[in-house]
């Protein structure tokens, strides 16, 4: 009977522990969207994840078609899941934008949106 109990417990313990995979942020919707092709000129990009993000602690760096690399400036207002910024595309070509977030909870998550700018 012991055993069967202690089986019981354990079991019940697994089953309370938060799953790892949900404690990261993980990007649900971009703007532009992974290979999309935009325009020259102003944009604002946006980035929506599954979790909360802390805007302080998180980063955006955009690689042009020269592979300069450009650390830009993430708007303070905006949803709890959503990071924004404005930037000048005025290069056409092939750009990555990398992005950096912290989730509320403390967990770090990357990746990069790739995507086209053509001329005016």
């Amino acid at each position: 009977m012991a055993i069967r109990h202690i089986t019981m417990v354990t079991l019940l313990g697994i089953a309370l522990l938060p799953c790892g995979a949900s404690a990261h942020a993980i990007l649900m919707q971009s703007t532009p969207a992974a290979g999309a092709t935009v325009s020259a000129g102003r944009q604002t990009m946006s980035f929506r994840y599954n979790s909360r993000i802390d805007r302080d602690r998180s980063r955006l760096t955009l690689t042009g078609p020269d592979h300069h690399q450009s650390v830009l400036t993430i708007i303070p207002a905006g949803g709890p899941d959503t990071i924004e910024t404005n930037v000048d595309l005025t290069m056409p070509g092939a750009y990555i934008m990398r992005w950096q977030v912290l989730a509320i909870d403390g967990h770090i998550t990357r990746g990069d949106v790739p995507f086209t700018v053509t001329g005016h």
